[in-house]
Parts: C-alpha cells; sequence; structure tokens
C-alpha cells in the first residue's frame, strides 16, 4: 500500500510544509537559540517555537530529562522478546507495512519504526546504512523513546499529545538527538480507540523530507485497518469458541471477554446475576466495555472480585486469546467445595416427547414407538447418528415412565479413560486404587437408582468391563471397585450409539449376549436429511430460543441462505443447525443473515453462493421462510406470483399452521389472510406439484 500512497503524499504533505514549517527549517538557528535560553531559565515567554514543542520542552524538565543526553535507555533483551510477545497483535498487523518500508525507503536515509503504547521500539526496517547509524542514539529495538526517557522527540511527543507529529532536529530536547528528524503518528485500538502503539519515521536532518509525516499517518492509518481486520477474525473465533461452550450451561449468566477483558458478548441473564452475586454496581455491558473485575486475565485491574469457579479459558489455536465467565443462576448451583455434585440432570420440562421438534413421517414415527416403549420397564437401545438428538429421545422415554420421579443420570462412556470407566460406573471403596478418594465414592448405577441411567456411546465400553455391565443388567447388583460387598440398585437402562453394535458383535468387538440384553428394543432416530421439511422448523425454534437466551431479537434469513440451509447435508444434523442458527444470532450485525453470513462448509458443500432459488418477495424473512428450489430454466416471474408462491411454500413448511406462517413472513396473521384472499389461496387444499416437492401445498382458487 505504501508505495500506492507515495504519489498522493507530496499533496498530503503539502499543509505541513507550508510557510510555517519552512520557517522551521529556515530557522534552525533561532530554534537552537530559543532552547538554549529555555533550559538555562533566562527566558521561557515567546520563544519563537510552535506550541506543541513548547509544551513537551516544560514536560521533560518536570520530568528532569538530562538536556545534554545523546541516547535513549535501552531495556534488557529479555524485556524486549517480552514487549514482543504482548504486542504480537500489533506486530502482526504492522508487518505488511514495514516490509514494504524495507524496499520503499532504501536509499532515502530513513528508517521506519514501531513501538509500544510507552514508546519502547518492537521493530525497525528501511535504509540500511541509516538503521546502523540509528542504533548510536538507540533508535533501535529495546530503545526507550517515552518524553519521561528520551525528551522532546517524533515518538514520545506523539505519544503524549496522542496525535501526529513531527520534530525537526532542533527541537528534540536532548542535545545528543538533535541531528536527527522525526516525525510519529500514533496507532489505536480498533474496538476502544486507546493508543496501542506509534509508528515512527527518522532519518538524519540533511536528508528528512517533510513527506515523512503525512508518510507516517499514511502508514499508521495501515496497520490501524490489518489490525481491526485481525482483531474482528479473532473476536469471530472466540464467540464461536463460546458457542461450543454455551449449550452447557443452560439457566447460567455468560459473559465472554477477549484477551484484554473487553466485553465480547453478555447473556440477558448475565447483568443481574454478576450483580445479585457481587452485590455492586456495574458499568453498562456493551460490546468493548473493560469489565473492572479483580483476579480476571486482562481485566481493567478493577474492583470486584471473580469467584475462580466462574473463569472458562477461551482457547484459540492451543491458546489462552478470551474468558467466559460462567455466572451460576442461584446459590445452588454451585456445589460447595469438596463435594462432589451429584449428576442427577431430572428436568421435567426438557423429558416430553412433546419438546422434540418436528412433523416429518420419519421423526412422528419414532415419536410414536418411543411412546409405547416408555412405559415398559426394560431396556431401549438409541441409535443414530451424532447430533441427531439421541439424549432427548432419553429423556422424554424417562419422562413418560414409570420411573418419571427419580433420578436421570446420563454418562458418556467414550469421555473417560479406559481405566476410570469401572470406577465412574460402579464406584470405588476406600484404598481400592491409588490415587483413590479417601472416602471412596459411589457409581453411576447407584446415582440413578430408583431412576433411569443413560449411557451414551455404550460402543465405547471396552470388552473386560462388558461382563460386568451385563450382571448388573441380569441381576440388578453390583460391586463396588475393591468392595466384596453386593449392592442392589433398580435401574432403568438406557444405551446410546452412533456405530451399528450388530456389527461391532461381528467383528468381535461388543459381547453378543450384552448386545442382545440392551437390545430388547430400539429405536432408530432418522439423521435430519431424512426428515423432510424439519430443517425450517428447526431454524424457527432455535432462533427464537437462542434469541431470547442471548437476549438479541430473532435473525431474519434471506431466502438464498434458507434454500442453502435445505440443501445442505447436515453430517452433524440437529447440533450442528443449531450451532449454525446461535452462530448467526450471535454475529449478525444487522439483523439479516445472507448467504455469505454463513460458514464456509455450508457455501462449499453446495457448490458456493448460487442458490438457485427464486427471490423472495421480501427483503428478509423473519425466521425461516421457505426456500423455492429453482425450475429447470430461467422464468420471469411477476411479484405477484413469487409472492403467491412464498406464501404457499411457507404454510406448506408449517403444517398449515397460520399462526407459526405469519411469523416466518414476518407479517401479522390479519395480514396473512388477505393474502390468502387476494391470491385465492385454500388452506388445506393440495396442489399436486407442490405436494410431490415438498410433501404438501395449496390451490388456489
Amino acid at each position: 500500500m505504501l508505495a500506492n500512497e507515495q504519489v498522493g503524499i507530496g499533496r498530503l504533505a503539502v499543509a505541513s510544509s507550508g510557510p510555517a514549517f519552512h520557517a522551521l527549517v529556515d530557522g534552525e538557528t533561532a530554534t537552537m537559540k530559543a532552547w538554549e535560553d529555555f533550559v538555562s531559565g533566562s527566558r521561557r515567554e515567546n520563544l519563537p517555537v510552535r506550541d506543541v514543542v513548547i509544551r513537551s520542552w516544560a514536560r521533560c524538565q518536570s520530568f528532569l530529562v538530562d538536556a545534554r543526553a545523546d541516547a535513549a535507555p535501552v531495556v534488557g533483551t529479555d524485556l524486549v522478546e517480552a514487549l514482543r510477545r504482548d504486542n504480537r497483535d500489533l506486530l502482526q498487523a504492522a508487518a505488511t507495512t514495514l516490509a514494504e518500508a524495507a524496499n520503499l525507503l532504501a536509499g532515502t536515509r530513513t528508517v521506519m519504526l514501531i513501538t509500544d503504547a510507552n514508546g519502547v521500539v518492537l521493530e525497525a526496517a528501511g535504509d540500511r546504512a541509516t538503521m546502523n547509524a540509528a542504533r548510536d542514539i538507540s533508535l533501535a529495538c529495546g530503545g526507550q523513546w517515552g518524553e519521561t526517557c528520551a525528551g522532546t522527540n517524533g515518538i514520545g511527543t506523539a505519544l503524549a499529545s496522542k496525535q501526529p507529529v513531527l520534530v525537526q532536529s532542533a527541537e528534540h530536547y536532548c542535545a545528543g538527538i538533535k541531528g536527527w528528524s522525526c516525525a510519529g503518528a500514533p496507532i489505536h485500538d480498533p474496538v476502544d480507540g486507546s493508543v496501542v502503539g506509534l509508528l515512527d519515521i527518522s532519518g538524519l536532518k540533511q536528508s528528512f523530507s517533510g513527506q515523512a509525516l503525512a508518510l507516517a499517518v499514511v502508514a499508521a492509518r495501515q496497520v490501524e485497518w490489518n489490525l481491526a481486520r485481525q482483531t474482528e477474525a479473532e473476536h469471530v473465533r472466540l464467540l464461536e469458541a463460546c458457542l461450543e461452550d454455551s449449550q452447557k450451561y443452560a439457566g447460567e449468566g455468560l459473559i465472554a471477554l477477549d484477551a484484554r477483558g473487553r466485553l465480547l458478548f453478555a447473556s440477558r441473564k448475565a447483568a443481574h446475576l454478576l450483580k445479585a452475586s457481587l452485590g455492586s454496581e456495574l458499568p453498562p455491558l456493551n460490546r468493548g466495555t473493560k469489565l473492572p473485575l479483580v483476579g480476571l486475565e486482562g481485566g481493567a485491574g478493577g474492583r470486584l472480585p471473580v469467584p475462580s469457579d466462574w473463569v472458562r479459558p477461551l482457547m484459540l489455536d492451543g491458546e489462552r486469546r478470551g474468558t467466559l465467565l460462567v455466572i451460576p443462576g442461584s446459590a445452588s448451583s454451585r456445589p460447595s467445595a469438596g463435594r462432589r455434585a451429584v449428576p442427577d440432570e431430572s428436568d421435567h420440562s426438557r423429558c416430553r416427547f412433546a419438546d422434540i421438534v418436528g412433523a416429518s413421517d420419519s421423526l412422528r414415527a419414532v415419536i410414536g414407538q418411543g411412546e409405547r416403549l416408555a412405559p415398559l420397564q426394560v431396556p431401549i437401545l438409541i441409535e443414530g447418528e451424532t447430533g441427531v438428538g439421541k439424549e432427548l429421545f432419553a429423556r422424554a422415554i424417562h419422562g413418560h415412565s414409570a420411573v418419571a420421579g427419580g433420578p436421570f443420570v446420563p454418562f458418556n462412556c467414550g469421555a473417560v479413560s479406559r481405566e476410570m470407566l469401572g470406577s465412574e460406573l460402579f464406584g470405588y471403596v476406600r484404598g481400592a486404587f491409588t490415587g483413590a478418594a479417601a472416602e471412596g465414592r459411589i457409581g453411576r448405577f447407584e446415582l440413578a437408582d430408583g431412576g433411569t441411567l443413560c449411557l451414551d456411546e455404550i460402543g465405547e465400553l471396552p470388552l473386560d468391563l462388558q461382563p460386568y455391565l451385563l450382571r448388573v443388567l441380569e441381576e440388578g447388583v453390583l460391586y463396588r471397585i475393591g468392595d466384596n460387598v453386593p449392592r442392589r440398585v433398580s435401574v432403568r437402562l438406557l444405551a446410546m450409539t452412533n456405530r451399528n453394535l450388530r456389527q461391532e458383535v461381528a467383528a468381535g468387538r461388543f459381547r453378543r449376549d450384552l448386545y442382545h440384553r440392551l437390545a430388547v428394543t430400539a429405536l432408530r432416530v432418522p439423521p435430519l436429511r431424512e426428515r423432510h421439511g424439519d430443517v425450517l422448523r428447526l431454524i424457527s425454534h432455535f432462533n427464537n430460543l437462542l434469541a431470547e437466551r442471548h437476549g438479541r431479537a430473532p435473525v431474519r434469513f434471506t431466502a438464498a441462505s434458507l434454500d442453502l440451509l435445505q440443501r445442505y447435508d447436515w453430517p452433524g444434523n440437529v447440533r450442528e443447525l443449531r450451532n449454525v442458527i446461535e452462530r448467526a444470532v450471535l454475529l449478525s450485525t444487522g439483523g439479516t443473515v445472507d448467504v455469505h453470513d454463513l460458514p464456509d462448509e455450508l457455501r462449499d458443500a453446495c457448490g458456493g453462493l448460487e442458490t438457485g432459488g427464486w427471490p423472495s418477495p421480501y427483503p428478509a424473512v423473519a425466521g425461516p421462510a421457505m426456500p423455492i428450489s429453482a425450475p429447470a430454466g430461467p422464468v420471469p416471474m411477476s411479484l405477484t406470483v413469487t409472492e403467491q408462491r412464498t406464501i404457499e411454500d411457507v404454510i406448506a413448511a408449517t403444517g398449515g399452521n397460520l399462526s407459526d406462517a405469519a411469523a416466518v413472513l414476518g407479517i401479522s396473521r390479519s395480514t396473512l389472510y388477505r393474502k390468502l384472499s387476494q391470491h385465492g389461496i385454500q388452506r388445506g387444499v393440495v396442489r399436486r406439484g407442490r405436494a410431490d416437492r415438498d410433501g404438501g401445498g395449496f390451490d388456489r382458487t
């Protein structure tokens, strides 16, 4: 960019090279005399020097800066490396500019430097001979050029005044630096506008150009632009990392902060819970605000203590780059020290078949099977791909069973090491093995006594543990590890797997007798690609649910984005769809989600940005709108016909529910009734052409 900007820099420099500027150059002798009068104290008023320089000289004198110094002080190598690590985002943003400067400034007898917010030089590039000469005055990595250290200079004075500054030779405060001229421009943080560093251009006074200040300003703006792009990209990734964790903390307040302790996101409950927990007033939870929290890495060095068990790191590329605060919804939600929380996750509001979203034939068939099997006291094997919602079915079966009043205890057999599985399932007694808790521990079977134990990824259970599980199922008796006392339990077992256990049995990786005991009855939850019409229903459900959870308005999806969401194969199924919608709710800037706002993998899998959908008659659709498949060739359509077909498709997608259809279209029910009458659409009359494509539709009279 610098090479391209150089052509226009001459114009920019005119403002800084007018009569006043030339007077400074021609009046170097007068400036030198004024400096001598100032430092000796013989004259302080009406000196022929610019105000910015006089104010700086006054500050230097108050700082007791040595006017006879001939170089800036230098920090140690270890500290320089630490400062470079702390300012790596700044250096990354400046890398391109410095690389261009190495070529642009070659032969000009000038150098470009990047400093931190305190004026310590972190990097330099430019004319090689001048860089060698600059080391004589410590104008190189490690040099401390703040005004308190090196007096008036382009770096320190620009940082002190928070504006671009040109300091010509005699205007320097320290005598040994007056052979140089320099121009510094502060670099501002893109989030809060604070000064995070400075870009300086320096050279020997004989060859220094009046264009340097303009060039420094242009280059500093380029660094700021790069820094803004970097920061935005990192904030997006941090929010995505937050999304991965948010599903685990329903009912709790969530606050996401970046590495500098600035607010990225706060859920609706966060402010209320934070105030109730800490008992203090808080600043508004606006994006970019630094929270005054004690004990928080990168925080504002504040006054409010944060319990350590609230803090979760947000990791990027294996490194902590942010913080997630998880604020308990109530005092009872925080287990006391030394007490292991009992993983009973019974929640009657989540244990109903009616809460499973979807109306496709394949899903309704499985729900019907589940409703019939739930009251029976037999094990059930729930099969399905990752992310289809197997645990939703397990919870619903528990909620409709004879043990619905007992605990619901989920456990993932693939989430712990092979060595720990036995102790997690069956418990252990004191001294059972090295590292065992002194008081022993009860296992998941005993925790689930009188209720339901839900074992996920049952196919991960090692062969040598499978006989013990079979014994508990057959006899209702278990032994804790290290104990010879039988313990009777009454547990309804639900097992879940994304593997084909019949193939595992055939391969010898799963016991045949255990398989037949687990699969007395079985349910197969269909993948999302087989649930025709349910994608739109789930989009609407998650859009409203997650918007309310995060304290935001539901986003509006364009017809093209909805078309892509329907055509995508969803290998991650409902879980992946939920994450995509949550990402859209959190990251949408204008409240509207178009194709380019969706993750790259969706666009790539569906052939890029071309969706082939009909144009929507509305600018965007609140919640889901039925995407319309394109015909074989382009067919011109009027807005009236397009609107008519869109309304038909949305009503078909919502199963004829006009309230849902109106919400999807972003209009009132009365407006929808008027449009039905206007277009002659009768609800409930199937039109074959639509039915073939969407599984249902409407005729016009």
